[in-house]
């Protein structure tokens, strides 16, 4: 029987890029995503190489939907096998000049909505004694950057909800944790991570705009100049989601490039994979 994994937010970049690689690999994906009117390219790829995706609305702010969609999984095929938290939103703007509901949104999508379809998927999981939840994260998860500080913060949160989980899950339960953490993206997180930055059309204003755009340039440079690739392609992202599905011991957190272990090293150099951690913590605890 094939293993069956849900994976969110689909509609555009890794992942829709894991839902075509899962399927590939002879999974049976439960593709979802907020708006079922964004699947157009999904449901071509669907068509011209018979995929086994099923689409699923699922929208990670909303409990009910999670709870809708996980349902509907369980009533087709009694189990799901693997979680990929894969939505998430960019999101680059002061503190200071963040509106109180772009804080709340920005913490849904990225911390929240990953908690809550951890929650939703955990009883079966466990009930089955066997599963596996992958959240792609971020560098931002482990590095707080300039501009990126409610962003990052969400994805440190994911990080710890995750780590925390890990040390309890895999005994006796069989449930394996993993971070997957991306540098930059090509994708349209890229565009929409810039689209949030804006106020009132303009990028960071008055004190903050002469850093602002020291920021942007330094970005700028090192996509130019940098003897590493800064950004990556969708399905290379979505290539190390399923090599981490796929093995059997997975670490608890895997950067996905050169660059972004390069970036990430003053955090992860003492314990790149998070396992000498968890095995003190559960030493410690348990």
């Amino acid at each position: 029987m094939k293993k069956n994994v849900l994976i969110t937010g689909t509609s555009t970049g890794v992942g829709l890029e894991s839902a075509m690689l899962f399927a590939k690999n002879n999974y049976k994906v439960y593709a979802t995503m907020r708006n079922l009117k964004k699947s157009e390219k999904l449901k071509q790829k669907i068509q011209e190489e018979n995929l086994d995706i099923n689409l699923l609305p699922l929208d990670v702010t909303k409990i009910d939907s999670i709870q809708s969609a996980v349902k509907t999984i369980i009533e087709r095929d009694g189990k799901i096998d693997v979680l990929v938290n894969n939505a998430g939103a960019g999101f680059a703007k002061t503190t200071e000049q963040a509106t109180e509901a772009e804080i709340k949104w920005v913490t849904d999508v990225n911390y929240l909505g990953v908690v809550f379809c951890t929650q939703a998927v955990l009883p079966y999981m466990r009930k089955q004694k066997s599963g596996q939840i992958i959240s792609v994260t971020s560098v931002g998860g482990l590095v707080g950057q300039p501009f990126n500080e409610l962003y990052c913060g969400a994805k440190f949160a994911v990080e710890g909800f995750m780590e925390g989980l890990a040390t309890y899950m895999s005994e006796p339960f069989n449930i394996k944790i993993t971070c997957v953490e991306p540098g930059g993206i090509t994708t349209e997180f890229m565009t929409s991570a810039i689209d949030k930055t804006a106020v009132d059309g303009q990028f960071a204003t008055g004190e903050y705009a002469p850093i602002f755009e020291k920021y942007m340039a330094g970005n700028q440079k090192r996509a130019n100049e940098s003897e590493v690739q800064v950004y990556q392609t969708a399905i290379e992202v979505a290539n190390v989601a399923l090599n981490i599905a796929q093995n059997e011991n997975p670490p608890l957190r895997i950067r996905t490039s050169q660059w972004a272990e390069d970036f990430c090293q003053l955090k992860t150099k003492a314990d790149p994979d998070g396992l000498k951690l968890v095995k003190q913590i559960q030493d410690s605890f348990l």
